[in-house]
């Protein structure tokens, strides 16, 4: 089977440190990787004559490249999906891959949840089941572990006073123990770019609320990998990080921080049933959970022969090799050829004229922002109604 890595030219591309603990375990390396611009992907795709081509990138950007892939001819099968938790299933997460004939997801949970959200907006997406990588039990930590491993989020909790909690919280664990560590695991190293900015960073905070005393030395901040920051924990402290599907599989106990409540912003409800919620108290008490053995089923640890992904992509592969594959179409959307512009714009700025896509900006930006700013206020206006559940 012949296997190839494209990695399509953004203002966000991964440093070359990104893509190696990317490859890690794949069979790649990270020279295999070949970059390309959004105008020439077509052409690449098409010369490559692939059976699949596996879509891996944020929504927006997802639904500019199935654009582009689905009107090749012929048409390999596309597949597309999510990277981590995604409970609570979204409507923007099946909007963004209508024209993947293949939706991926981790659990028996988010299947369910798609496929039903799917079905009530009348589309047709196919969910598969493919576990996470990491989810396999099998690496055990090492039993001397004694670290507190935070792992930090760029989006949750997204208040500057919540993530100053959080930088107080990890403050009060390490003077707690001053003979055990405090990891502040990060996303990435100063320079390198993430799949969402972090516009608090947890470190800047702790060395703020940390101002005008001696911050304690067995706080540290770390930029390895996931893996590597496991290898030393006696417990992983996180809101809602995909990490926690890791540490579980490899015996780390977990406490998912519930101090600002459970709910979708959250991206915390996954864990509803878990007995993995507790509070800042637990975590300065290093107080870690195991998940209750009823949850971990239908919640990323299902056996492997429940996995249905690689049997659906051979189903369909077989399907376009007879000629019994439809394309399938982006859903409609208001605006017509601009808004298909602008959408490709924005995800891959600088990818087309910079006459054309100067207007497209100028047109789109402030619509945009008055959009978001509705969103929000409506956001908040439903967490003032009480949706947001709190858990002691």
């Amino acid at each position: 089977m012949r296997r190839t890595v494209l990695l399509v030219r953004t203002p966000a591309l991964p440093s070359p440190g990104q893509r190696a603990a990317a490859l890690l375990g794949t069979g790649f390396d990270p020279d295999d990787v070949e970059t390309v611009a959004l105008g020439e992907l077509a052409d690449r795709v098409a010369a490559l004559a692939p059976d699949v081509v596996l879509v891996a990138t944020r929504g927006p950007q997802a639904r500019v490249l199935l654009r582009e892939l689905g009107a090749l001819h012929p048409r390999p099968v596309l597949v597309s999906g999510m990277p981590g938790i995604s409970i609570p299933a979204t409507r923007k997460a099946l909007f963004f891959r209508a024209q993947a004939e293949l939706f991926v997801v981790h659990s028996h949970r988010e299947v369910r949840e798609f496929a039903e959200l799917s079905r009530a907006h009348g589309w047709d997406h196919r969910v598969t089941l493919a576990a996470l990588p990491f989810a396999r039990p099998g690496r055990v930590a090492a039993a001397e572990g004694t670290d507190l491993v935070f792992a930090v989020q760029s989006l949750v909790p997204a208040a500057l006073e919540q993530r100053r909690e959080v930088a107080r919280m990890l403050l009060a664990a390490a003077a707690a123990d001053p003979g055990r560590r405090v990891v502040v695991k990060v996303r990435a190293r100063p320079g390198e770019r993430q799949t969402h900015d972090e516009r608090h960073p947890i470190p800047e905070l702790v060395s703020e609320e940390a101002a005008g005393s001696t911050a304690p030395a067995n706080l540290l901040v770390s930029d390895a990998s996931m893996a590597a920051a496991l290898d030393g924990a006696e417990g992983l402290v996180t809101v809602s990080s995909t990490a926690a599907v890791e540490a579980i599989a490899r015996g780390v106990p977990v406490i998912a921080l519930s101090s600002f409540g459970v709910a979708d912003e959250l991206i915390n409800i996954v864990f509803v049933g878990s007995g993995l919620f507790g509070g800042a108290d637990d975590v300065i008490a290093r107080r870690f959970r195991h998940p209750e053995p009823g949850w971990l089923t239908a919640n990323y640890f299902h056996p492997p022969g429940d996995d249905r992904l690689w049997s659906d992509v051979a189903e369909l592969v077989a399907a376009r090799r007879r000629g019994e594959s439809p394309a399938r179409s982006a859903l409609p959307v208001a605006g017509g050829r601009m808004r298909l512009r602008w959408q490709r714009v924005r995800a891959f700025p600088g990818s087309g004229r910079g006459v054309a896509d100067a207007a497209v900006l100028a047109v789109g930006v402030p619509a945009h922002a008055v959009l978001t700013g509705i969103r929000r206020a409506a956001a908040a206006i439903r967490r003032r109604r009480g949706d947001a559940q709190v858990v002691p």
